[in-house]
């Protein structure tokens, strides 16, 4: 079952969002991300992994995960009101992960990749790094990434960059974890981090989607 949140006019794109390892697709992030996007005049389109489905709290293992990815790309490319779109695709840490999986492995049709805290490595485990993929693919990439991610500083992202292909960018949040939540004494809500991770995929989106109709 597919969530689709939709623009009031006319949309810019699609953007296909997986959730992360610990929540589903009805998650506060997910759905604030969702609810912000549209009202910047996108279609977001988000879904649950089968073990989210089936009540389970263990994620599936990788292959189960990258199949109900492509499921959902061709369930999502059957609707003819979202044919006409510029289609894009990512998630939040284990979801966006696993939509770099099936790009490395090679999906028709996509315009980029949105990666909302890239789990560049476990917490604590800088060595176990999980970026060989990454170089495999050649859409256009773009890392939103707490500055003080412990999967993965936006420091760590930045360094990653100079070997993916050269249309790859970050923007940072600054003081953000891995859940994008900042300290209390910055002054900024969860909702107001939420909004700017929603800008920065609104600008970076257009910018694409503006490159190639020129």
């Amino acid at each position: 079952m597919l969530t689709l949140y939709e623009p009031a006019g006319h949309a810019t794109a699609a953007l296909v969002l997986a959730h992360g390892a610990g929540a589903g697709r009805q998650s506060r992030f997910m759905v604030h991300v969702g609810n912000a996007m549209a009202r910047r005049g996108f279609v977001v389109i988000t879904f649950d992994f089968p073990y989210v489905v089936e009540g389970r709290r263990a994620p599936d293992r990788a292959p189960v995960l990258e199949a109900s990815w492509r499921a959902t790309l061709a369930e999502v490319r059957g609707r003819s009101e979202l044919s006409s779109l510029r289609l894009f695709i990512g998630g939040k840490s284990m979801g966006g992960r696993m939509a770099s999986h099936i790009a490395a492995q090679g999906v028709d049709g996509i315009d980029g990749l949105v990666f909302l805290g890239y789990p560049l490595h476990p917490p604590g485990r800088p060595q176990q790094r999980r970026d060989a993929h990454l170089v495999s693919i050649r859409e256009p990439m773009l890392f939103v990434q707490g500055e003080r991610d412990q999967l993965g500083t936006s420091d760590e992202i930045r360094t990653l960059l100079s070997r993916l292909n050269r249309h790859s960018s970050l923007h940072e949040i600054a003081g953000g974890d891995h859940s994008f939540a900042v300290a209390r004494s910055s002054g900024r809500s969860p909702e107001s981090v939420y909004e700017e991770v929603a800008g920065a995929v609104e600008t970076w989106v257009i910018g694409r989607v503006s490159k190639r109709r020129t």
